[in-house]
């Protein structure tokens, strides 16, 4: 591959802009399907983990053109999408200049699944262990087991789980407080397993580390970071950074840490792949 039909300085090419355009007018139907239909797509076309009753195989491409699109208070959220698509955007381009449109199209597309394959696999293993605990739970109900698993999983829980732990505390020897106990238990496993992933981000994590792969030395200048940074740095910065706050997993966090590994680990093999007989990946 040579760097002839580089242009850093292009406007819009042809596959980022089609995937602009597409990812745009999804989180617009988003919008539109939940307030005039009720219908709820980010349910449908978002990423479930495969416990889950609504796993469906097509989320693993779907997913990546699903944006949040409410904020928990009900307002629109645009931040989710903006970001996403702005290094798609800077980035992306670049990419599509270098390679070409259906080679980039083909990394695009495997660091997206792959971010979801990855992130399932991650997420199966977690909620597996979530229902070792349930049984053992059974076995043994305590309250107190109970309120440690809530806080690892919710952060801050409801009120109506504090209550009703608080209220088996007083009273661990009432039947009723124990079977609620175990309800809230299966409820938030269900929670974890039903919630749906949604977004690019895996791809983009996958074309920043194309990008640093290709141009290492580049500086870049980050928001609210006024020095400049190499781009191999902030690739590798970033990719700890992330393989951190993954096994960390906080509570309350629903930011999708291994499924942004996972589109770097995809790009990375796919780049690998296509440079094992040459010296140089461009």
């Amino acid at each position: 591959m040579t760097m002839q039909n580089y242009r850093p300085f292009a406007g819009l090419t042809p596959a980022v802009k089609a995937l602009l355009i597409a990812n745009v007018a999804m989180w617009l139907l988003t919008i539109m399907a939940g307030k005039m239909f009720q219908t709820d797509l980010d349910n449908i076309l978002g990423l479930h983990l495969p416990q889950s009753q609504y796993w469906a195989p097509w989320q693993y491409v779907t997913h990546m053109f699903m944006h949040a699109s409410l904020s928990p208070y009900g307002r629109i959220e645009f931040t989710h999408l903006f970001f996403n698509m702005f290094a798609l955007f800077m980035f992306g381009r670049i990419l599509e200049s270098v390679w070409g449109s259906a080679r980039f199209l083909v990394y695009y597309f495997v660091c997206g699944i792959g971010a979801g394959l990855l992130n399932s696999a991650v997420g199966w293993f977690e909620v597996h262990g979530m229902y070792e605990q349930y049984h053992l739970f059974l076995e043994s109900p305590d309250p107190y087991i109970l309120a440690d698993f809530a806080q690892k999983q919710l952060g801050e829980p409801a009120g109506w789980v504090w209550n009703t732990i608080d209220a088996w505390i007083n009273n661990q020897s009432s039947a009723e407080y124990m079977e609620a106990g175990k309800q809230i238990f299966a409820r938030i496993i269900d929670l974890k397993a039903n919630v749906p992933m949604v977004g690019a981000s895996g791809a983009v994590f996958g074309i920043l580390l194309a990008f640093g792969m290709l141009f290492p030395n580049t500086e870049l200048f980050l928001m609210f970071v006024p020095i400049p940074i190499k781009a191999k740095y902030f690739v590798v910065g970033y990719g700890l950074l992330e393989l951190y706050l993954g096994m960390v997993n906080s509570a309350g966090d629903n930011v999708a840490h291994f499924a942004h590994l996972g589109g770097m680990l995809f790009g990375f093999i796919l780049i690998r792949w296509w440079n094992r007989h040459h010296k140089n990946f461009y």
